[in-house]
């Protein structure tokens, strides 16, 4: 009887003709996650296997891999003879502690001339009649036995793992995170990397208006991002001329439409450069000025690439709930200042005219500047390795 770490899919089973692209990129996923780890990984269509001595710590890895629906400690008993299974099943419950207990049976051998429900209720009489103390509990049992009787083996499996659900990470494609500070960004990120878009991140930094500890905020949080994406590559784009530029010469009403229609610009340029099919940003309606949905028309004008806004239909307290939950709220709150919150107006435009962005872009060089920053931005490629202050330069 071999113990084994047995995957369920979940969402991955609906895809029918395309299953084996989303198990394959599932089972890659996987092993990079455990590349430090002595595994081997099979799967069929129904389940992956992955075979280890170190069980305890490998799930602990895996959790926070996307495309698992369900983490189960399973055991292959090499036969479906039932009377062998009755027995070894009653070793294994004989390591556990309970009172209550319900057993469900599959039938994917249809060999054997019972039925499923048969062969759960042989089993549970098996159990009760050799382990004292114990009654079945089918609404709400303390251990669910299930027994899966396959073709050539048996799977027995107890204990779940609930796990992150979604797509395996670059089944569908790359998108540009517009990644700042802020708590919101990173959720948005987190959520499109469920949906199995591998992500590339864009920062703005403006020295001396935003500090190193801005930027290094942002690189910690590319960073623990990083854990669900397998690593990510962060750009980080100068933007202090092109902020200077804006202060000085636009009215300061227009001051964040003007400049956030100046990262969508350069973001969309970038993207298409690294083959990103579209931007992400943390963006909720209605949260700040540039956020209405005018707002958001008069910035989106400026780009052809498809924007998405995981939380555009979020409130704040549920975004805040959810960054708690993947470990980016506390290094989001730190009081650094980025782009974004310097510079800000006391009245900023909610209902910006087009008309008017043109009129005022027109008062300072723009594409000369977006054509420098883009030329002189770092590429940066971050791992999710704690304590990981050295990063590898790529351009």
């Amino acid at each position: 009887m071999e113990k084994v770490i047995l995957i369920k899919y979940g969402e991955l089973s609906t895809k029918k003709n395309n299953i084996n692209f989303f198990l394959k990129k599932l089972k890659e996923n996987i092993l990079f996650a455990l590349q430090d780890f002595d595994v081997e990984v099979t799967y069929d269509l129904g389940r992956m296997f992955i075979h280890t001595l170190s069980p305890d710590k490998v799930i602990d890895r895996i959790k926070n891999v996307f495309g698992i629906h369900e983490i189960n400690i399973g055991y292959i008993i090499e036969t479906t003879e039932l009377d062998i299974v009755k027995e070894e099943v009653l070793f294994l419950l004989n390591k556990k502690e309970f009172t209550t207990f319900k057993v469900e049976s599959k039938r994917a051998n249809k060999k054997l001339n019972t039925t499923s429900i048969e062969l759960s209720k042989n089993l549970g009489a098996y159990i009760l009649k050799n382990k004292d103390g114990l009654k079945v509990d089918v609404n709400n049992p303390e251990i669910l036995i299930n027994v899966e009787y396959r073709m050539n083996n048996t799977l027995v499996y107890f204990d779940e793992f609930k796990g992150l659900g979604g797509y395996p990470v670059g089944t569908l494609g790359k998108g540009l995170l517009m990644l700042s500070g802020g708590i919101d960004s990173p959720v948005a990120g987190y959520l499109t990397i469920k949906r199995g878009v591998k992500i590339e991140a864009i920062y703005f930094e403006s020295p001396p208006h935003t500090s190193l500890e801005a930027k290094n905020k942002v690189i910690s949080l590319a960073r623990k991002l990083a854990l669900y994406n397998n690593d990510l590559i962060l750009h980080i784009v100068n933007f202090t001329e092109i902020q200077e530029a804006i202060y000085k010469n636009i009215p300061h009403e227009y001051l964040i439409t003007i400049m956030r229609r100046m990262m969508y610009r350069i973001s969309a340029i970038i993207a298409s450069q690294r083959n990103a099919k579209l931007l992400v940003n943390g963006e909720s309606i209605g949260q700040v000025a540039s956020q209405t949905l005018t707002s958001m028309s008069a910035i989106n004008e400026v780009v052809s690439i498809p924007v998405i806004r995981p939380l555009a239909c979020f409130d704040k307290l549920d975004i805040i709930e959810l960054a708690k939950k993947i470990d980016t709220y506390e290094t989001s709150i730190l009081p650094f200042e980025d782009c974004c919150t310097i510079f800000v107006p006391k009245h900023p435009v909610i209902n910006p005219s087009k008309e008017k962005c043109h009129e005022y872009e027109k008062l300072i060089p723009y594409k000369d500047l977006i054509y420098e920053a883009i030329k002189t931005h770092e590429v940066k490629k971050i791992t999710a390795k704690e304590n990981n202050d050295e990063f590898k330069d790529l351009l």
